[in-house]
């Protein structure tokens, strides 16, 4: 189905011209003096595109230009696609986000939950059983207890690191290795980011019969006409890259994308187009469909993109240095959905926004967010690790700073 996102102006979508070329500038300045390789913007409002622009270069050594159909490696926002897959599972009636974990995947029903994960590295680690099961809600809302190795205590670090779990292996044998280590926190306890996403991506599999990027590409990339999302291997050329840094001589080490993947990442596996993640985000807004294809229902799309925090959640040693001002933590007025952070307090925040407003980002420098308020869906893809943060801010008070009606 051919699906296309008309454009509009400036005025016609409800910003001032003026203003949003400040966005641009700003951006040109930072290429300019080789502050990030290169960007491409969306902003799209009341369902019409109203700014796509590419911005310096998909590849500064080589000199390629950047182009509005650049793939980029988008990291965690793979994230809340897989999440919305689940949902679609949910929808058939063959899973329930209230489901135990382990009725999916027997490997996780004997799994222990580690105890002072934060001691010395070189003593033994202890655990306890956990006091409740692990559901598909812990997973969408990053409350099951998994982590990352590099979030985790030193001792429970050092059985990540020693479980092999790399991109050498499928979903079901990289499950089967995370099952043996310990939760870093009982289920439901805790906010900390993780593999939650890369087990669901394993339950999706399981429940549906076929392999994610099967189920990812026949039931939301060919109905949305998202031609050119998905887990690759693709043209080195064709794909932004980082630039090297002037520290180390060498670019960030990111994913190899020519190579045919084994480890279909439901958390940071895809890449994609800002057009493309736009018919994704448009598909949201519109309470589920994009013109005549229907996903979810809004009830569901309003049920995810709520506050699924419990109100004495804790919150990971590391959630508010990796998030900064957009930490989904109370002080920021920020929570957590089925996917997606989400905005719960007017105020609060040092980014603007509005309340329900919900997004998320990737590692190598993605962001999005979605605002039903505002009619607004603004989109940044850039490959520059390192200054992620401050292009997230950036992107906030710019866009926000020329919405006038």
């Amino acid at each position: 189905m051919n699906i296309e996102l008309s454009r509009a102006s400036a005025q016609e979508a409800g910003f001032s011209a003026e203003r949003l070329q400040r966005l641009v500038d700003a951006l040109r300045r930072d290429v300019d003096r080789g502050a990030v390789p290169g960007a491409v913007i969306l902003l799209a409002r009341r369902g019409r595109i109203a700014c796509h622009e590419a911005i310096g270069f998909r590849d500064r050594e080589a000199g390629v230009p950047m182009t509005t159909d650049t793939l980029f490696r988008i990291y965690s926002m793979t994230k809340p696609i897989a999440s919305v897959a689940a949902m679609m599972l949910a929808e058939e009636g063959l899973l329930s986000i209230a489901d135990p974990v382990a009725a999916f995947l027997p490997e996780f029903a004997e799994v222990e939950v580690a105890v002072d994960s934060d001691g010395i590295a070189a003593t033994p680690l202890t655990s306890e059983p956990p006091r409740r099961p692990m559901t598909i809600q812990d997973l969408l809302r990053h409350t099951s207890g998994l982590t990352y190795a590099h979030l985790a205590g030193p001792r429970l670090k050092t059985l990540y690191e020693g479980a092999a779990l790399d991109e050498e292996h499928s979903n079901a044998e990289f499950v089967a290795r995370l099952a043996r280590l310990p939760l870093a926190h009982q289920p439901g306890t805790t906010w900390q980011y993780g593999y939650s996403t890369d087990v669901l991506g394993r339950v999706i599999e399981v429940v549906a019969g076929v392999p994610l990027d099967r189920f990812l590409a026949e039931r939301i990339f060919e109905p949305l006409a998202m031609r050119r999302t998905g887990f690759g291997p693709v043209e080195a050329g064709c794909v932004a890259e980082p630039q090297v840094e002037q520290a180390t001589g060498k670019r960030p080490p990111l994913r190899d994308v020519t190579k045919t993947p084994i480890w279909l990442s439901a958390g940071s596996g895809l890449l994609s187009t800002a057009y493309d993640y736009l018919r994704f985000c448009q598909m949201l807004l519109d309470g589920g469909a994009l013109g005549g294809v229907r996903l979810l229902s809004p009830t569901t799309v309003a049920w995810m993109t709520a506050d699924h925090l419990p109100p004495d959640v804790a919150f990971g040693a590391q959630t508010r240095a990796m998030f900064g001002a957009l930490a989904p933590v109370p002080e920021n007025g920020i929570g957590f959905g089925l996917g997606f952070a989400v905005r719960t307090q007017a105020g609060r925040c040092a980014l603007p926004g509005s309340v329900g407003d919900y997004s998320w980002s990737g590692v190598a420098g993605t962001y999005f967010w979605i605002d039903p308020r505002e009619e607004l869906i603004a989109i940044l893809m850039m490959q520059a690790p390192n200054e992620r943060m401050r292009y997230r801010h950036l992107m906030r008070a710019l866009v926000y700073q020329a919405v006038l009606g």
